[in-house]
This record gives C-alpha cells, sequence and structure tokens, in this order.
C-alpha cells in the first residue's frame, strides 16, 4: 500500500491539463466526494472564500455553446486584470509551452486560423462533460482569489485520484459578465476561472501533450542553510 506521500508525489508526476474528454458524465456520487475533499483546502482565517457553480450534461453543453458565440464579438474584461506582459524567463516558459502544444497537433505557428479555433475550444471546454466555476467575493480582493488557487489545486489533484483528469481554464473567465447574467449571479461575486473535468479521451493526440517544470535551483533561494 502507498503512503500518502507517495499518493501526492505520483498524482503530481501524473497529472496533465486534459484537452479532450470522453462523452460519459461522471455520477454524481463522485463529483460529491471530490468536493467534500476539497472543501477541506486551507484559506486565510479559514475565510473559504470559494463559492462553485458545478455543471453536467446539457447545461455544460448550452452554457458552452453560449459563451464561444458570444467571445467571438466581445472583448475580454476579466475580474482580475490578465498580465500586462510576459517578459524573460516567464516569456519563454510560455512560448515553449505554446510551441509544444501546437507541435503535438500540427498547427504551424503562422496557421493564425487553426491557432484560433484551437483557442476557441476553451469555451467549449474542450468537449469536457462538466465544468466548475470559481468564483470568490469582491470585498476580499486578492487574497480572497490566492484562497481559491489553493481550492483548485486540491480539486485538481483530488480528480486525479479519482480517476478523472480535468484542465484549470483562465479563459472561462475572460468574460465574466456575460457569465454573471448567464447563470443570474450576484455582482459581488467575481470569476476566478473554470475547471472543466471527466474521462480523458486517450486516442486523442492533444493529450499526449505534457509541459516541462524548471529546477528548484531557479526558484528557490535558501537562507541559513549549510
Amino acid at each position: 500500500m502507498k503512503s500518502i506521500m507517495e499518493t501526492i508525489e505520483s498524482i503530481l508526476q501524473a497529472r496533465y491539463s486534459c484537452r479532450a474528454y470522453q462523452a460519459q458524465q461522471v455520477s454524481q456520487e463522485i463529483i460529491q466526494e471530490i468536493l467534500d475533499q476539497a472543501q477541506r483546502s486551507a484559506s486565510w482565517c479559514n475565510v473559504q472564500p470559494w463559492e462553485i457553480l458545478l455543471l453536467g450534461g446539457e447545461a455544460t453543453r448550452r452554457f458552452g455553446d453560449a459563451y464561444y458565440e458570444h467571445v467571438q464579438s466581445h472583448p475580454a474584461n476579466p475580474d482580475f486584470p490578465w498580465p500586462e506582459r510576459y517578459e524573460g524567463v516567464y516569456q519563454q516558459r510560455r512560448r515553449e509551452c505554446g510551441y509544444a502544444l501546437y507541435n503535438t497537433l500540427e498547427i504551424k505557428k503562422e496557421d493564425r486560423e487553426a491557432t484560433q479555433r484551437q483557442m476557441l475550444e476553451n469555451y467549449r471546454f474542450f468537449g469536457a462533460p462538466h465544468l466548475a466555476l470559481i468564483t470568490t467575493p469582491k470585498k476580499l480582493g486578492v487574497y480572497g482569489a490566492v484562497d481559491c488557487g489553493i481550492y483548485v489545486a486540491n480539486f485538481m489533484a483530488l480528480t486525479h485520484s479519482h480517476g478523472l483528469a480535468c484542465i484549470a481554464q483562465a479563459a472561462v473567465a475572460s468574460h465574466p459578465d456575460f457569465v454573471r447574467d448567464y447563470f443570474n449571479l450576484p455582482e459581488d461575486r467575481l470569476l476566478v476561472c473554470g475547471i472543466a473535468f471527466g474521462y480523458e479521451d486517450a486516442t486523442q493526440k492533444i493529450n499526449q501533450y505534457r509541459t516541462t517544470r524548471d529546477s528548484i535551483a531557479h526558484v528557490v533561494r535558501w537562507e541559513g542553510f549549510n
């Protein structure tokens, strides 16, 4: 039997951002287990700012179709501003990620039509049967979003531990006013991100794509150690 540490390590090593799914629905019992376990996530002063809107079946498809149409004629206006620019190592990592993805799909960098088509699949959640929309109270500001980030990481690990696949999607938070209107959400709930999930379609080439991680030598500074 694996130890807790071995289990955590194996999940972190094996999970990936899945971009093709089977049509099969996940049972509500399994989703309930994931939600119950993710609710144990840490948060500042235990405020637990996250609220989750969970979609399945036709609700996922209808929302995806509506969102897909909306984004093609409306500019993005996220609740949490996107990065002003990517520079240095952050630009390098972003480019490597994008190049590897499009190389897997055999899409050439100059093929703007194909890259745009692939980008728009974000708004159909890559065919996932389920979508979790994560919101936080406006008055909690950035730290509410930080707490939600902890929740999202745990939710993603838990989906993998239950034999599922998922992808966290900042793109889904690009048009929050549309999302709030569609679901009649309060104006003071800010949209952090979406998480598409379901059973992976291992036959699709895009699910062979993996990203790399930098060495801790480049991201950790040690003080007080020999």
